[in-house]
């Protein structure tokens, strides 16, 4: 169950599906990375058969085991159930411990516990305490968004006082309803670098994208211009070789892995890196929902046309977006001591924006008590008055999130979410359908995009505020990655954002009434079994 969890995990971010992959492409892309993760799977699960064989073979003690591992999972228990976690989380975990004590227990303690955490947690505490306060406190800029628009100033000054980054004006926003004009402004920004560039991003695929960014780094590395690369390993597993990093480093450009997939029991698997950033000299920033590989750019066509957003942005606000860079970066390695002077990278610049909306670029982190991407879209829900859309690739959510949605839709605010209408993963989608019930026969409305496969990451509320980033409204982004989202209030993305979604949604299918109706009770013990493990996938 563990290694099809964890194929699922990979496979569900880049739309790839290891072995349906029927095109030559595909193929030969996944080829190396699926050697190398089936290698590291087999020696897990030899890892997990060990414990519990050593549990099992131990007959003749086993009364004393029986008893002491009830006890146990009683303590397990109630330490789980006084924990902050929401109950959505906790359920599998107390499932399995109750009906099947020793592999709940066993699995629970190398999965669900997460104590490989801790040095990782301590890491990131001592780079967040020298990183964050260089970031402005704009209380000016704060004070003036809560006057002009009340509802989504509480949201900015949330985010302020629990993620600790700023708001900001003097920012120019740009919106992207497609991943490939994202990428090709990216490309036209990076050929201008003269300083430095940061790219970080969940999957790069060494192909045909990949290639034309390379070459304009392979350029700036030429001219003097500091580049750094940072990807996920388990983003990327089926779309590098293992040599990427050697290739990269022989021209120049530093690059660094989060989370390497190793064979053994990595305690830090469950949290990968999800965030997709780019910076050019602190000056221009790009964010979205769009991995750099070639299905993210309709190049190749795995779950028909792809739709994915992002967003460029010039000005004082890009500061927060190198800020979170540079914590990731530093906080996997200690190697390169002058990377701890972050001022050469932060310097104030000349510039004047010819828009006048807020802006705030912010991080969540997996490592802390603060769902700060969940707590974002819970609030945009609450605050909404009129209406508050969605477009999600996937839709597993907690109670709270649930209710969020349903009570706004009950108070008459027009609530929309978008899914695909092919999915990458078929148990992933059913899991999403089966939140379609509870939520439509409370109002909420839910489009499925015909063409394929939406991979966006967006909200928009009222007319006056939005949300863009890597975020997706399932457990995984809301509680186990480390993601980046941007918070807009009063600007003009707000409105092409809207746009975007009107247009896409012309493009869907309602399924709402199809899904208001009530269902078999096969169906609805499926579902159930499905929602109950699905914090788990």
């Amino acid at each position: 169950m563990m290694c099809i969890t964890i194929i699922k995990r990979i496979a569900r971010e880049k739309g790839v599906e290891f072995m349906k992959d029927t095109t030559l492409e595909g193929r030969a892309k996944t080829k190396n990375g699926v050697t190398r993760l089936v290698f590291s799977v087999v020696c897990i699960l030899l890892e997990v058969i060990f414990v519990l064989l050593l549990f099992t073979g131990l007959n003749r003690y086993a009364e004393a085991i029986n008893l002491c591992t009830r006890i146990l999972g009683l303590i397990v228990i109630l330490n789980m159930y006084a924990s902050p976690v929401t109950s959505t989380i906790k359920m599998p975990w107390i499932f399995l411990i109750m009906v099947f004590p020793i592999m709940g227990l066993t699995l629970y303690l190398m999965v669900g516990l997460n104590g490989g955490t801790n040095k990782m947690r301590k890491r990131y505490k001592d780079i967040d305490e020298q990183l964050l306060p260089l970031l402005p406190k704009n209380h000016k800029i704060q004070e003036k968004l809560q006057h002009t628009i009340p509802k989504a100033g509480n949201i900015s000054s949330y985010i302020q006082r629990n993620a600790f980054y700023p708001v900001y004006q003097n920012t120019d926003v740009t919106y992207y309803n497609e991943a490939l004009k994202g990428l090709e402004a990216q490309l036209e920004e990076l050929a201008k670098a003269e300083h430095f560039i940061f790219m970080e991003y969940h999957a790069i695929e060494d192909a045909k994208a990949w290639h034309r960014i390379q070459n304009v780094l392979e350029e700036r590395v030429k001219a003097g211009v500091e580049v750094r690369v940072f990807y996920d390993d388990m983003g990327s597993i089926g779309f590098i070789n293992t040599d990427f990093i050697k290739k990269l480093e022989a021209v120049g450009i530093r690059c660094r892995v989060f989370n390497p997939f190793m064979p053994g029991l990595n305690m830090f698997l469950n949290n990968r890196d999800h965030r997709k950033i780019t910076v050019i000299d602190g000056k221009v920033g790009f964010t979205g929902g769009y991995n750099l590989a070639n299905e993210y750019f309709n190049l190749t066509h795995p779950y028909g046309q792809w739709k994915d957003t992002g967003i460029r942005l010039e000005g004082d606000a890009v500061r927060s977006l190198t800020v979170t860079f540079l914590e990731m970066w530093n906080a996997v390695s200690d190697r390169d001591e002058n990377d701890t002077e972050f001022s050469r990278f932060l310097t104030d610049y000349p510039y004047e924006a010819q828009q006048t909306g807020f802006i705030q670029p912010y991080a969540d982190s997996p490592l802390d008590n603060e769902q700060v991407g969940e707590e974002v879209y819970i609030s945009m829900v609450n605050k909404a008055e009129k209406y508050c859309w969605f477009m999600t690739p996937y839709l597993i959510i907690t109670d709270e999130m649930a209710h969020a949605l349903t009570l706004a839709a009950k108070r008459g605010v027009d609530v929309r979410i978008i899914t695909p209408g092919i999915p990458d993963k078929k148990l992933i989608y059913s899991v999403t359908r089966s939140f379609y019930h509870e939520l439509v026969k409370d109002g909420v409305h839910i489009y499925e995009w015909t063409p394929g496969f939406c991979h966006a990451k967006m909200s928009v509320a009222d007319d006056c505020m939005a949300t863009c980033g890597t975020i997706n409204l399932d457990y995984r982004s809301l509680y186990h990655h480390f993601e980046n989202g941007c918070f807009m209030a009063d600007c003009d993305a707000v409105l092409d954002i809207r746009r975007d979604l009107q247009e896409t949604m012309r493009e869907c299918r309602d399924v709402t009434e199809k899904y208001r109706t009530g269902r078999s009770a096969y169906l609805r013990l499926g579902q159930l079994l499905m929602r109950l493990f699905a914090g788990l996938l």
